[in-house]
């Protein structure tokens, strides 16, 4: 494997900004350096609204694509390791999904740690995604084709909230998930650094995460890959894309393949020479395009 030229190129952005490694930083100012990338996503796809309401109690945008008056929905859950990023900083991502799967997306606002460590942001993205489910109609979206996704840690939340509702879902697109947080892949160690997210910035968002619940990181309610078969195979088909500079880059081929013997229908593309975070870096990285324009693919196939 070779790293991507522009990847390459952005990684050397941030080592001449002088940025700071997230494990020496607090949340509050991780949080800020994180938001300030969000322009790197572009504009997004031209749609017909992006309009911010509350869903069960939670913060929550819903984009809806245009000419489609009762469209399937994508509720999408955005990265950050639980303690940083924001539905408004996924945006421009959700809007080349809205478009480009003809679907509506509800980006959820979950609560984020330490304040609200586990299992709070897993309860928020349940209660949406039950609400769009049950009441969806009431808004204009087809309840009765809803699919769950998200980068990083949302795809945690999406692969468990797929666990919880089983076939009640259509899909689940999950874009290099955390879906083991032992952190025991041997990616983790062959990209501890150099690739923006780190083995140091993983313990760090894992810490934060579970620290003062007594949940293990080993525990079924925050590890999807920690489940049995039996439990794997209620779950939704799954669409997981990886990249191959990437110290999640094992966990989520070894999901891939557990859902797969499960008997779940699971596509797996990694993007070979790409890095953590690709995905949501459209503006420098090209080919986070092509990665988009495929998991809106496969959402378009579960949908139809």
């Amino acid at each position: 494997m070779r790293l991507d030229t522009s990847a390459e190129n952005f990684l050397q952005i941030l080592v001449d900004a002088g940025r700071t490694p997230l494990h020496e930083s607090a949340p509050v100012d991780a949080r800020a350096a994180y938001d300030a990338m969000a322009p790197f996503g572009g504009e997004g796809a031209d749609v017909e609204s992006v309009v911010e309401m509350t869903i069960d109690g939670v913060p929550c945008h819903v984009v809806r694509p245009h000419n489609l008056a009762k469209p399937p929905v994508l509720v999408w859950f955005h990265g950050g390791g639980w303690v940083i990023g924001s539905s408004a900083s996924s945006l421009a991502v959700c809007q080349d999904l809205a478009a480009s799967a003809g679907c509506a997306v509800v980006s959820v606002d979950y609560r984020l740690a330490p304040e609200h460590p586990a299992p709070a942001a897993v309860m928020d993205c349940s209660a949406v995604t039950r609400w769009v489910l049950e009441h969806g109609r009431e808004i204009g979206l087809d309840h009765t084709r809803v699919a769950v996704g998200g980068d990083s840690a949302g795809g945690n939340l999406a692969a468990l909230v797929a666990l919880e509702l089983g076939d009640a879902l259509c899909h689940q697109a999950l874009v290099y998930p955390v879906v083991d947080l032992t952190l025991s892949h041997p990616s983790i160690e062959e990209n501890a650094e150099g690739y923006l997210l780190t083995k140091a910035g993983m313990e760090w968002f894992v810490g934060h995460y579970l620290n003062g619940t007594g949940i293990s990181a080993e525990d079924v309610s925050v590890s999807p890959l920690a489940n049995s078969p039996d439990r794997l195979r209620r779950t939704a088909g799954a669409s997981v894309l990886n990249a191959g500079f990437d110290p999640l880059r094992d966990e989520g081929a070894a999901y891939a393949e557990a859902l797969s013997q499960a008997g779940v229908a699971t596509e797996l593309r990694t993007f070979s020479g790409q890095i953590h975070g690709f995905f949501s870096l459209r503006v420098l990285i090209p080919e986070a395009g092509e990665a988009i324009d495929w998991i809106a693919q496969q959402l378009r196939t579960a949908f139809a």
